[in-house]
């Protein structure tokens, strides 16, 4: 059975947020509120929420659960969505339209919406560990980093992140601040991860991977749902939402959420801090106008306070570098709509217009405009054709105050992309196809880019595909690696106080990949599928820092020895790695989910290269990740789900402060259903051990440590 997750299956992937009909709508809420100062000083959060509520009660809301298009109610267990439904979920982050899941000839695995649910993680970047090949290290609790395919880092800036389609990648440092990506986990549809280059059709920084977060239909999220959380390390996190119809053919949902976290342990010198409380609010509005014409509207407002400690050079202070509590403060909101037309002909056009703004005072002010306008046309020529082609525009003012180690420029800068793209997917015969494509850009550091791709699928039977890819994808230099400087202080015996400086390179080139991969995907039998993947990365032009001739300087006191680099691009990289996932059916009852990934990294320079540290990035990540996930459904609808995770050790890096040892994580979690309304869940997260460290990063950031943790949850739809 070919599962179908929209009314309407030829919308184009910008406008599908569908949903899987026998996938069960979750929601949640929060009952308190914090009194804490948040910096979006612009809008009184309070009152939008109140004003949310208020329009709830005013629209009619109905009673019953919502409803899929095929009428039954989304309520279902997991093991009534068989293997075989998982295989024809359509994805659509490939090549930007919906294909399916088993016949796709890419390294894609999708996080459904029953796997959230079942795995007991309360923040996105803990969801991310399910999918084989992607490295997430938790550094404290709002700092991640995350990445596919190696280079782990921060600012991990070779991993486009995607939020139905929005970028949440920011310019100004290359990479994703994970704390602002906060998405209630009950609205989530579906997470769809690519391993491997999507530049072809999503251009610059999807160079090791996509990370593409696909929300809910209003139209799936009618009713109301209310959830209440408590645990000994996320305190509080609750979350409210109210969804119902539009007029005719409208439907709607506003939500809010709040958060808080305790402090992380943490064993250095200085005890770390890592609190935070966060507000969101937003909307979401799906309407078909016409038999052909749909049309969604949403948006949503962040205010973050957290702390975080850090060792860096104080503004005006000495060369001595100094430990200190900071205080980072966010305010951010995006508002994005869609619109898509079917034409008589079966031909298909998007177009996508979103702004995206944030204020955060991290390290120095950061401010952010983003305005984004991408259009989109698919269409069949000559019967064994499928093209899909589209345009784009970007324009995104950035603004940075200096504060503490880093500046960058003139401290104020604008930035034009120009993008279009192209690709035909070529039926050769029933079995075989053929999809060329390519990115062309234009960007203000290295002018213009090309992204070429070519795929090939063949079929054997209709329970096996065989594909294999040939790629070449890139990753923009950030405004920083341009403009920017960066000190930091050391300690050095013998020398005494010293301060290492990395200077931006305004000559400085695009670093890019050549990757090729061969994947195999098969459903065994209808209790079992496998899926493999094997991968060779040649990576040209990486970023390195350059030595430049040492000084002395009088200034700030007390006389110090300077130590000056500049960003260069000598760096490069022969990876190969394999990815392999399966799933088995034990029982109608119980399912059995596991992944393994194997890397090997070998980094060299050009000879011309000064950079003694950058061979020893491969150590920022792991050889061996597995996974292990266990969920079995009782009767009288109860639940037990068992996660395992073994991380491979990390030998530390130019990015790490020391060694990371292996470490095995499990986690389990015990649900049960009172009636078809409220569900009530305990989760338990990183058992094995009190406490540890997953990344030792070096960017001033002191880590903390995960810590054993218990999560207490009540959800109440209705």
């Amino acid at each position: 059975m070919k599962m179908r997750t929209e009314e309407n299956p030829t919308l184009p992937p910008m406008a599908y947020q569908g949903k899987d009909r026998r996938e069960p709508a979750r929601t949640g809420c929060e009952h308190r509120w914090t009194t804490s100062r948040f910096p979006l000083r612009s809008v009184r959060l309070p009152a939008i929420i109140v004003g949310f509520a208020v329009l709830a009660g005013v629209v009619r809301v109905p009673t019953a659960l919502a409803q899929s298009p095929s009428g039954q109610t989304n309520s279902q267990a997991l093991t009534d969505a068989s293997l075989e439904d998982l295989l024809n979920i359509e994805v659509t982050s490939v090549s930007r339209k919906q294909q399916v899941l088993s016949k796709t000839p890419s390294a894609v695995y999708v996080i459904t919406q029953e796997d959230i649910r079942h795995s007991g993680a309360t923040n996105i970047p803990d969801l991310l560990r399910m999918a084989p090949g992607l490295d997430v290290a938790r550094i404290n609790a709002s700092t991640w980093a995350i990445s596919i395919r190696g280079f782990n880092f921060r600012y991990s800036g070779q991993v486009l992140v995607l939020v139905d389609g929005r970028t949440v990648y920011t310019p100004i440092l290359s990479g994703v601040f994970w704390d602002q990506v906060a998405i209630p986990l009950e609205n989530i549809d579906r997470i769809e991860v690519i391993r491997g280059p999507g530049g072809t059709v999503w251009g610059a920084n999807a160079m090791n991977g996509v990370i593409n977060i696909i929300t809910k239909s209003a139209r799936y999220t009618r009713g109301t749902l209310v959830r209440a959380q408590t645990g000994t390390q996320d305190r509080i996190q609750g979350f409210v939402r109210f969804g119902g119809a539009a007029g005719v053919n409208g439907s709607y949902r506003v939500y809010s959420r709040y958060a808080t976290n305790e402090n992380s342990p943490s064993e250095v010198a200085k005890p770390a801090t890592d609190e935070a409380h966060q507000v969101l609010a937003g909307f979401r509005f799906d309407s078909d106008l016409s038999p052909n014409d749909k049309v969604t509207v949403q948006g949503d407002l962040t205010g973050l306070s957290e702390s975080q400690t850090i060792t860096t050079l104080l503004p005006g202070g000495t060369a001595v570098p100094r430990t200190l509590d900071d205080r980072i403060e966010v305010g951010a909101g995006n508002i994005m709509g869609r619109w898509n037309h079917v034409f008589g002909n079966g031909s298909e056009a998007t177009a996508q217009v979103y702004y995206d703004r944030f204020r955060r005072f991290d390290q120095g002010l950061n401010i952010e405009n983003t305005g984004d306008v991408d259009l989109q046309y698919r269409f069949r020529f000559a019967g064994w054709n499928d093209i899909v082609a589209g345009l784009g525009f970007r324009v995104t003012d950035q603004i940075w105050q200096d504060g503490y180690e880093v500046s960058i420029g003139t401290g104020q800068k604008r930035d034009n992309l120009f993008t279009s793209f192209l690709q035909d997917e070529i039926k050769l015969t029933e079995v075989l196809s053929l999809t060329l494509g390519t990115k062309l850009e234009h960007n203000p550091y290295t002018g213009y880019e090309f992204e070429p791709g070519v795929q090939i699928a063949w079929l054997p039977s209709v329970h096996q595909t065989l594909w294999a890819s040939v790629s070449r994808a890139i990753q923009q230099p950030s405004w920083l690696f341009a403009e920017g400087q960066v000190n930091y202080g050391i300690t050095v015996p013998g020398t005494g106080d010293v301060i290492f400086q990395i200077a931006g390179n305004p000559r400085s080139t695009a670093p890019w990949l050549l990757n090729y991969e061969l994947g195999y995907r098969r459903e065994v039998s209808k209790s079992l599928t496998l899926d493999s993947t094997v991968f060779l990365s040649d990576y040209h032009r990486l970023q390195t820092a350059e030595a430049l001739p040492p000084y002395i300087a009088a200034e700030p006191p007390p006389a110090h020895v300077v130590l000056p680099n500049s960003f260069g691009s000598l760096g490069k990289a022969r990876n190969y790695g394999v990815e392999f996932s399966t799933s088995w059916d034990v029982t109608k009852r119980w399912r059995l989910t596991a992944g393994y990934s194997f890397l090997q990294m070998k980094l060299s320079t050009d000879a011309r290269s000064t950079d003694l540290g950058f061979v020893a990035t491969a150590g920022d990540s792991p050889r061996h990740q597995v996974q292990l996930r266990s969920n079995i459904n009782f009767p009288r609808q109860t639940e037990w789900d068992v996660s395992a995770y073994y991380v491979g050790a990390l030998s530390g890096g130019p990015q790490a402060t020391g060694p990371v040892p292996d470490y095995l994580r499990l986690d389990t979690r015990f649900g049960w259903k009172l009636g078809r309304v409220i569900e009530f869940s305990v989760a338990g997260q990183n058992l094995l051990a009190p406490r540890r460290f997953e990344f030792l990063d070096a960017v001033q950031v002191n880590p903390t440590e995960a810590a054993r943790a218990v999560v207490a949850r009540v959800t109440w739809h209705y």
